[in-house]
């Protein structure tokens, strides 16, 4: 279990990188984020969450990239003495890891307070949608790690401690969202629609419905992908209720 979540993170920031990039009006000047053209020194604005989180995807693609090639190498390739060095186990593996996670944490949290610092209505209404992003990614990350670890045939007991966490994270997401939706105060009204049915949905059928299912008779082997697979696509839904609602009006 630990492997796959060393193994995942690299591939799937990358993607993200490309499509943050081909996002931009003119992606092949995406350098500017990072460098200073005429003085070639770094490019970082400290109270901007646009120029800070584009330093954290870089930082964190490069502890994702490290802790991926250990992971190989942990399986027999590339067969590189040095990246044993980065094992989860060495010493400098797990300040390998204390960084990433730290910068995981905030890479988590950060497109919801970008969001919350542009002036489209709902995003700039409520300050708790960082919040809301990061543990909904905590979430969806967790259900994508035992959906995994059931494929791959992880060990039981790593599956059944990602479960518990889970069990958390989703009664920490129904505050979260109870807390970003009474912030918004009489703005939640434009939720009195197609979206707000959408929303409903996530919250029964991605949060209160996993649950349910987490807390009655274990279920058999077989059945037990049911619940984490409706975690992810709830943290599909709310992702696109937040970002396409405000674009409605």
């Amino acid at each position: 279990m630990i492997r796959l979540g060393y193994l995942i993170p690299f591939p799937v920031v990358a993607l993200c990188g490309i499509l943050l990039t081909v996002d931009l009006g003119r992606p092949e000047r995406f350098w500017h984020m990072l460098d200073q053209s005429e003085t070639l020194r770094p490019m970082l604005k400290t109270y901007s969450p646009m120029s800070t989180g584009a330093w954290v995807v870089l930082l964190f693609s490069g502890c994702a990239f490290l802790s991926f090639l250990a992971a190989l190498a942990e399986g027999g390739w590339p067969h590189w003495p040095i990246l044993r060095r980065l094992d989860s186990t060495a010493r400098a593996g797990r300040l390998l890891t204390v960084i990433g996670a730290l910068l995981g944490l905030y890479l988590a949290g950060y497109t919801g307070v970008l969001l919350a610092v542009t002036n489209r209505p709902i995003w700039t209404d409520t300050t708790f949608l960082g919040l809301t992003f990061l543990v909904s990614s905590a979430s969806a990350s967790a259900a994508l790690l035992i959906l995994l670890g059931f494929w791959f045939g992880a060990s039981r007991t790593s599956v059944y401690s990602l479960e518990r966490f889970e069990r958390s994270v989703l009664v920490l997401e129904v505050l979260a969202l109870a807390a970003l939706i009474a912030s918004l105060g009489r703005i939640a009204t434009v939720w009195l629609n197609g979206w707000g049915l959408l929303l409903a949905a996530m919250i029964l059928g991605g949060i209160a419905l996993p649950l349910l299912l987490a807390w009655r008779q274990p279920a058999p082997n077989r059945q037990r992908w049911i619940g984490p697979a409706l975690v992810l696509l709830g943290g599909l839904l709310f992702w696109v209720v937040i970002v396409f609602s405000s674009d409605r009006l």
